[in-house]
C-alpha cells in the first residue's frame, strides 16, 4: 500500500463497501487504512468520507477528489505506457551531438538513414568544435573520439579508426623520403591545435614500439580541414586521422609516410548519459552508426 499514491490509494479505497473489506484487498490491517485515509484528509484539509463502522460513503469533496484523480491517473497511465513503449520502438526526440568536421561529413549522414527508417523520431543534430557536458546539455548521445573520462557516462565503439602521416607526393619530391620517426624533426610539419593538448609533440606507435617526436612546421591551425589543404597544396607532413583523408588517400592526392607507424588509438564511440534500459531511440541510432561506417571506406570494426 505504501507503494500507491494517494490518488490511487484513494480511488481502489472507495471500490469497497467499508474500510475492512478495503484492507483485504490492501493486505494490511483495517487501522492502517484508517491511518492512511485520515493522514490524506490532514493533508488535504478537508473530509473525503463520511464513515460508520460498516460502510463509507463520498463527502463532496471526495467525490470532486475522485472524478478528477481518475482524469489524472488515466493520464499517468498513458504516459507510463508512452515510455514503456519508446524502450520499444523508436520515437520522441533524439538530441545527437559531434564534432564539427566529422559531424558533417559522416554524422549527417548517419542522421538522414535513420530518420528514413524511424520517421516516428525527430531528430536533432549540434555539431560543436570541443566535447560538451551531455548530462547538462540534454544530449542523449555524442559520436566522439576515444572513450570518455566521465564515469556517469557509457561509451560504446562504433568503429577502428587511426591517425595516420601522410604528405602530398609534390611535398615528398622536393623533401625527401622519411626513413624513421625521427626524420620528422627535419620535416615541416602541420600541426593542429585542439583543446589543451600540446600540439606539436606527435606520439606515434609501431607494434609495441612508442615514440614521440617533438614537430615543427611554418604553418599551423585550429581545424583539421585547413590542415589537409595545407597538406595537398604540399606544405608539409599532416597526422590526421584516417576517416578524414580516405578519399585523398585514395586517389593519390596524399600519399602514407612511415605507413609501419601511426599516431594513438582514435577509436570512434558513441557516449551515452548512463540509462538501463537504453532507450530504442538510442539504441537504434547506435546501430544504424556502426551500418553506415561500415559501409565507408577507411573505417574498420
Amino acid at each position: 500500500m505504501k507503494q500507491l499514491s494517494d490518488l490511487a490509494f484513494f480511488s481502489e479505497l472507495v471500490r469497497h463497501d467499508s474500510l475492512a473489506s478495503a484492507a483485504v484487498a490492501f493486505d494490511v490491517t483495517p487501522p492502517a487504512v484508517s491511518r492512511r485515509l485520515a493522514a490524506l484528509e490532514k493533508r488535504l484539509g478537508v473530509r473525503l468520507l463520511h464513515r460508520s463502522t460498516r460502510r463509507v460513503g463520498l463527502s463532496a469533496e471526495g467525490e470532486r477528489y475522485l472524478a478528477e484523480g481518475a482524469q489524472i491517473l488515466r493520464q499517468i497511465d498513458a504516459l507510463e505506457a508512452t515510455l514503456r513503449a519508446g524502450q520499444d520502438t523508436p520515437r520522441g526526440l533524439l538530441r545527437v551531438n559531434a564534432s564539427l568536421g566529422f559531424g558533417r561529413k559522416h554524422v549527417a549522414g548517419v542522421v538522414s538513414a535513420y530518420q528514413a527508417e524511424f520517421a516516428q523520431v525527430e531528430v536533432i543534430l549540434e555539431l560543436t568544435d570541443h566535447p560538451i557536458d551531455l548530462i547538462e546539455g540534454g544530449f542523449d548521445l555524442s559520436v566522439r573520439f576515444g572513450e570518455p573520462p566521465d564515469q556517469r557516462l557509457i561509451a560504446q565503439k562504433l568503429a577502428s579508426n587511426r591517425r595516420v602521416l601522410c604528405a602530398a607526393p609534390a611535398y615528398l619530391a622536393r623533401a625527401g623520403v622519411l626513413e624513421s620517426p625521427a626524420d620528422l624533426t627535419r620535416h615541416d610539419c602541420l600541426v593542429i591545435r585542439q583543446e589543451n593538448h600540446t600540439f606539436n609533440n606527435w606520439p606515434l606507435r609501431n607494434g609495441r614500439q612508442e615514440t614521440t617526436v617533438k614537430v615543427h612546421g611554418p604553418v599551423s591551425s585550429n581545424d583539421g580541414e585547413v590542415a589537409v589543404q595545407w597538406a595537398l597544396e604540399g606544405k608539409g607532413v599532416l597526422l590526421r586521422s584516417e576517416w578524414d583523408i580516405q578519399q585523398e588517400l585514395k586517389t593519390g592526392a596524399l600519399v602514407r609516410v612511415l605507413p609501419d607507424w601511426a599516431g594513438a588509438p582514435a577509436d570512434i564511440f558513441a557516449v551515452c548519459p548512463y540509462a538501463n534500459p537504453m532507450p530504442a531511440k538510442t539504441r537504434e541510432f547506435i546501430r544504424v552508426t556502426r551500418q553506415v561506417l561500415a559501409s565507408k571506406a577507411g573505417f574498420g570494426v
